[in-house]
């Protein structure tokens, strides 16, 4: 018996994917919750979790995977999220396939079997936005860069963001020339704060404004 969790805030999705798996001789939903915390305070083992891309916390889907693989179950995401940053995200972080919400009850069981068995399941909607993702796999930033760029996208000024990290005003802006061109060298535009912002949305360090994260389903 696979053992699966689900992390959703719309309360008839959980209930909609209880009784489908409860249909099954070998897939039980164990674990729910609406954000990723809520649901492994209540986990005991499970073999997967079923994610939602999009949640009411305003989380990133490659934070909310990252968490779960660091407690160790891979995850399945399921959504009817069609924003390609969204699904670039997750993937980036692992997930073993993305299923839209509207696919059949068939392919839904099949998807969790197989991700459960720790294969990917992959759909055209998921190759799609990977492919589209080019740009960004040709831009590696280290995890300092990072911060430093999430903070400074935010809006924060290079003399806040040497305070926040403890860094010499002088290296944050070393960081951020650094950031710049590698953007640059990647045909990527980086030149303002917006640019920058931009460039932070799209690989998930910032995020998305809450008005896209409107109830669209």
């Amino acid at each position: 018996m696979w053992r699966i969790g689900v992390v959703e805030d719309h309360e008839s999705q959980i209930i909609g994917l209880k009784a489908i798996l409860a249909g099954t001789d070998d897939l039980r939903l164990v674990a729910q919750g609406a954000t990723v915390a809520e649901m492994l305070a209540g986990a005991g083992d499970l073999d997967l979790v079923v994610l939602d891309l999009r949640l009411g916390d305003g989380s990133m889907p490659e934070d909310n995977v990252a968490r779960l693989r660091a407690a160790g179950v891979e995850c399945l995401v399921v959504s009817a999220a069609e924003e390609p940053y969204l699904v670039q995200s997750a993937a980036r972080a692992g997930v073993l396939g993305v299923l839209r919400k509207s696919a059949k009850v068939d392919e839904l069981v099949e998807a969790i079997r197989c991700a459960a068995r720790g294969l990917q399941w992959t759909t055209m909607d998921w190759a799609a936005a990977i492919d589209l993702d080019d740009e960004f796999v040709a831009v590696k930033l280290s995890p300092r860069e990072r911060e430093v760029l999430r903070l400074y996208a935010m809006g924060e000024s290079a003399q806040r963001v040497a305070s926040a990290m403890g860094l010499a005003l002088n290296t944050v802006n070393k960081y951020v020339q650094n950031i710049r061109e590698r953007y640059a060298e990647a045909g990527l535009n980086a030149n303002t704060k917006v640019e920058l912002y931009q460039r932070a949305l799209e690989e998930g360090i910032v995020p998305y404004p809450r008005r896209f994260w409107g109830r669209r389903r």
